[in-house]
């Protein structure tokens, strides 16, 4: 396989707006974007979190169906018959784990199908407010939806089985361990399914940044995911955990109560908006070291394959826009006709508080002497190369553009249609 990208110059999905330049670096500018549009970015993720509700419901009622087979099944029983009976409750906590994580967990990949809706939207909303320095509204973000969530739903859906497979796995390890069998193998078996699961993540994480960015076909999508991924591995690892840090302060809080609290604070305010920010904003980086070289090449390659006669045509046909241009701004006066420069020279007397009729009469003169030596600057100079040359090659201009090609007809030049054809 050769390690490029294809079909995805001229191909971004960026309806409703254009990319504006980067004035400062890629880091500089998502800060700028960050702090400058804070409330947007809440209002991002607070959409993001409304659809992430079925998920987390899912959830919480899994943690609750549990400790309510936990508190009913005999884990320490006294019959209350006399003489205390304990039952073989050997691997009956694990076994309740799993037997509630097949049911849950299955819900919970389909509860990604409502998830992806939020993320399609919240991914081009930030690629757009990161393009464009803040433009946000909430007709782009579902127009995000509409255009990016099969690209969303498809990658999200993959790494879901895989996490609720490697969830499943290791309940089942945990159970096979809790009866006494071997635990080399189910653990092995886990380990890996761990690695696999991490990788098919991040994987699965460009899968979805080429999807929501560029209109390919999903073979395309996938395989320049791969590309892009093996193209930068360390940078995408790095980034990858960057853009967790919300999770890995959720993940802390189980040692602190407070940190917890603060996890659930990020994530309800800014926790799914800054995960999308840092991942597209570094994302973008990659793909544009990938995706300008190719539109150079694609460029050159075009013209390459032009013949002589159609290269002496798409040349006069530029020559011909900038013609249509220039008449279109019209004859500039600082290019076209001399002026006198600015000096000390001719300074007006400055009139004082107090002025007399001959201090006005005086004055009036200075300015009727500087307006005629700034018309006879212009006579002087308007010879000069520089003023000529211009002023012959817009006459040549609009004389050559005063037809449109037919014989006899005359075209008018207005600033409205100086630039159509």
């Amino acid at each position: 396989m050769k390690l490029n990208v294809n079909n995805l110059e001229g191909n971004e999905i960026a309806d409703d707006y254009s990319r504006q330049a980067a004035t400062r670096g890629r880091w500089g500018e998502t800060w700028d974007v960050f702090k400058s549009n804070f409330g947007k970015i809440v209002l991002i993720n607070v959409i993001i979190l409304l659809t992430f509700a079925p998920a987390i419901a899912i959830m919480v009622f899994r943690a609750m169906y549990i400790a309510n087979l936990g508190a009913m099944y005999p884990f320490n029983a006294n019959t209350g018959i006399g003489y205390p009976y304990y039952p073989d409750v050997q691997g009956l906590a694990e076994n309740i784990h799993l037997t509630a994580d097949l049911l849950f967990y299955s819900l919970l990949v389909v509860a990604g199908f409502i998830a992806a809706v939020g993320l399609a939207g919240g991914a081009y909303s930030i690629k757009k407010l990161l393009s464009t320095h803040g433009k946000f509204s909430l007709k782009g973000f579902f127009h995000g939806v509409r255009v990016c969530y099969f690209n969303t739903v498809l990658p999200m859906t993959i790494f879901m089985v895989f996490l609720v497979g490697t969830m499943l796995l290791g309940d089942w390890k945990d159970y096979v361990i809790a009866m006494g069998q071997s635990r080399h193998g189910p653990l092995t078996a886990y380990s890996f399914a761990i690695i696999g699961t991490v990788l098919v993540g991040i994987y699965c994480a460009w899968v979805f940044v080429v999807g929501v960015s560029y209109r390919v076909k999903i073979g395309q999508v996938f395989k320049n995911a791969f590309v892009l991924l093996i193209g930068s591995p360390l940078q995408t690892v790095f980034f990858a955990g960057f853009a967790l840090v919300p999770v890995w302060l959720y993940i802390a809080g189980s040692a602190a109560s407070i940190v917890k609290i603060i996890s659930y604070i990020v994530f309800i305010f800014i926790g799914f908006s800054f995960m999308l920010l840092v991942w597209m904003s570094f994302t973008q980086w990659v793909l544009d070291m990938y995706v300008t070289p190719n539109i150079k090449k694609a460029e050159e390659e075009a013209k390459a394959a032009l013949s002589p006669k159609e290269l002496a045509a798409q040349k006069a046909e530029e020559d011909r826009r900038a013609a249509m241009e220039l008449l279109a701004a019209g004859k500039s006066e600082l290019i076209g006709k001399p002026i006198k420069p600015i000096t000390d020279e001719k300074a007006l007397t400055p009139i004082s508080g107090t002025f007399t009729r001959e201090s006005l009469n005086k004055v009036s003169a200075e300015r009727e002497q500087l307006k005629n030596d700034v018309v006879s600057y212009e006579k002087e100079h308007m010879s000069d190369p520089v003023y000529a040359e211009y002023n012959k090659l817009f006459a040549e201009r609009e004389k050559a553009l005063k037809t449109d090609g037919k014989k006899g007809k005359k075209k008018k030049l207005s600033a409205d249609n100086l630039l159509k054809k």
